[in-house]
């Protein structure tokens, strides 16, 4: 009797890359280099922006809610636009999600979701990062999907 063999994920490449954009430009670095490998990799391409909740007093009466959905629609308007200049060059499936929360928590909770194979993210471009342990390190320490960390 022949043995059967349970599907191993992420044995045919990643179907589903998740990136996580915020604007900066380390993020957009990682934006690129997981559209390259999507394309490669004939994987769908999934762009997470994780809004920001600040606690009630945080923001100073400043409506958090709709300057982050403003973000998140400029940060599409800027993807559509890449998409759009690329077409006919680089066919890329591509989708943008917006989760609620702070940046790791957001990634944890997109890359679960949308059953990520792989997570590409900018590396952090604040100092004290460098120290206390920044996103990036502390998606790859979760161990749960392979992380790429963009310069």
């Amino acid at each position: 009797m022949a043995e059967q063999h349970q599907f191993e994920r992420g044995t045919d490449g990643p179907k589903v890359i998740v990136v996580g954009v915020d604007g900066s430009d380390s993020s957009w670095r990682a934006a690129s280099y997981a559209g390259g490998l999507a394309r490669r990799q004939h994987a769908l391409l999934a762009v997470v922006y994780v809004q920001p909740v600040l606690a009630a007093g945080a923001a100073l009466g400043a409506p958090v809610a709709e300057t982050t959905d403003e973000i998140a629609e400029d940060l599409v308007a800027q993807i559509r636009d890449a998409a759009e200049r690329l077409k006919g060059i680089f066919e890329v499936r591509w989708e943008f999600h917006t989760f609620r929360g702070d940046a790791y928590n957001g990634l944890v909770k997109a890359a679960d979701e949308l059953k990520a194979d792989a997570v590409v993210v900018g590396a952090s471009e604040q100092a004290g990062h460098r120290f206390i342990g920044s996103v990036a390190i502390r998606l790859v320490k979760a161990g749960r999907w392979p992380v790429t960390v963009v310069p």
